[in-house]
């Protein structure tokens, strides 16, 4: 993504401008906004083939909701964004996708499996980064309504494809199993009883996690703590019967569709809720300390954990900014080419280009036009810079005489005179 297209929020405004985009932030232009859309077009696509709805939700919730789902994580203790209303209600700006929808689905309660996908701006106080912004945007599903190890298969396999689609080749797959809640808790003693043996040797910022959530050091990308528990216990040595079978019909159901992956004992979850598959996907075009462009996960403790009756459910999430980052690394899913057909030179006052322009957009036809009655040579110009094919001219004589000009704007074709009768006939043979 390129600074003109996107207009980079650490620059200044334009020479007496008193604004610019907060911190963190960043304005998306035409044309690299069309590319956006196509990438959100695209996912809502394949979602849809697999029978996944689109939900919006509230872009704030009560605070509440956000804390049941990370109590004690540096998203919710350092990260959220959190305001009283006028209301004095303290709510929150959403830092990440599934709350929103694990909430909508306790308060309306539809048939289940539930499955939905979303778009959304998520909200976080960090440290900007490439690919990452304190507002970013996800797309992402969840399913919530079934154990079956299959719908786990399904919604890996969904974001596999997807990034297929966008025409990445150096993504890896990384997956791991969290096990039940009770392999979680013999686990988290013995990690404990580890970290404590090496305290002095974690990032002092990892120190205070050992107590109370020990496995989040795990997921620590600071140097001195990645190489302090690198022989640190795996989770996958304390599953229980059931959760080898679960993860197992997992792994075989991706080498049957022919997902390649790679087993991570370190890939874990710190939060209480998460059971059994957790998975994340990585590019190799990325720098390491910021290559994951997609992952998720079970969480079969969380519905219950926002009120609902105990209910398995798994999802993902996947930032847009960092994925299209991903796609500029690997050279695919350019910017979209300007979606102009016809390009209407009026210099005879706009009425003309006023109908033909609504004609030629009801008739399924991409038009722009010229405005404030400038000059042919400046209109000309415009319909250059506008990417359209062709250009329909009308002048004195054209309207004198019911015609109009269609010029060949990137070929060879030259031009034609026409009645303007027969105008659309033309141009739908032609595009």
């Amino acid at each position: 993504m390129t600074e003109s297209a996107s207009g980079d929020a650490e620059q200044a405004g334009l020479p007496g401008s008193p604004f610019k985009a907060p911190t963190g932030t960043r304005d998306i232009l035409p044309p690299e906004s069309a590319r956006w859309v196509a990438f959100v077009s695209l996912f809502a696509e394949h979602a849809a083939r697999a029978g996944y709805g689109l939900i919006h939700s509230p872009m704030f919730e009560e605070i509440g909701v956000f804390r049941r789902m990370g109590e004690g994580t540096d998203v919710v203790r350092k990260e959220m964004y959190d305001f009283l209303d006028k209301g004095n209600r303290h709510l929150a700006l959403r830092p990440e996708g599934t709350a929103s929808v694990v909430r909508a689905f306790v308060q309306h309660r539809p048939p289940t499996p539930w499955k939905t996908w979303y778009v959304t701006p998520s909200f976080r106080y960090e440290r900007p980064q490439a690919g990452r912004y304190r507002q970013h945007h996800q797309v992402g599903v969840e399913a919530i309504g079934s154990a079956d190890p299959d719908l786990d298969v399904e919604v890996i396999a969904l974001l596999s494809d997807f990034y297929a689609a966008l025409g990445l080749r150096q993504v890896e797959l990384v997956i791991n199993s969290m096990g039940t809640p009770a392999d979680r808790r013999a686990y988290v003693d013995r990690l404990r009883s580890f970290l404590v043996g090496r305290l002095g040797d974690l990032a002092p910022e990892d120190r205070e996690k050992v107590e109370a959530h020990p496995m989040r050091v795990l997921d620590s990308k600071r140097v001195q703590t990645v190489a302090a528990v690198a022989d640190a216990p795996s989770i996958l040595d304390d599953l229980s019967d059931q959760a080898v079978d679960h993860f197992e019909r997992v792994r075989s159901g991706l080498d049957r569709i022919g997902i390649r992956y790679r087993v991570e004992p370190r890939l874990v979850r710190g939060l209480d809720y998460y059971t059994h598959t957790t998975f994340e996907f990585r590019s190799g075009a990325l720098d390491a300390a910021q290559n994951t462009i997609g992952g998720g996960g079970r969480y079969d403790g969380l519905v219950e954990a926002l009120g609902g009756p105990p209910t398995p459910g798994i999802g993902f999430g996947s930032g847009i900014e960092r994925v299209l980052l991903t796609c500029d690394a690997e050279g695919v899913f350019d910017v979209p080419p300007v979606g102009i057909d016809v390009f209407v030179v009026d210099v005879t006052g706009g009425e003309h280009a006023r109908a033909i322009t609504l004609e030629l957009r009801r008739a399924g036809i991409r038009a722009d036009r010229g405005f404030d009655r400038r000059s042919m040579k400046s209109q000309m110009k415009s319909a250059d810079r506008s990417g359209a094919a062709w250009a329909v001219i009308i002048g004195d004589d054209e309207a004198a005489t019911g015609t109009v000009i269609l010029r060949d704007l990137r070929g060879e074709q030259g031009q034609e005179r026409l009645a303007r009768t027969e105008l659309l006939d033309r141009l739908h043979k032609l595009l």
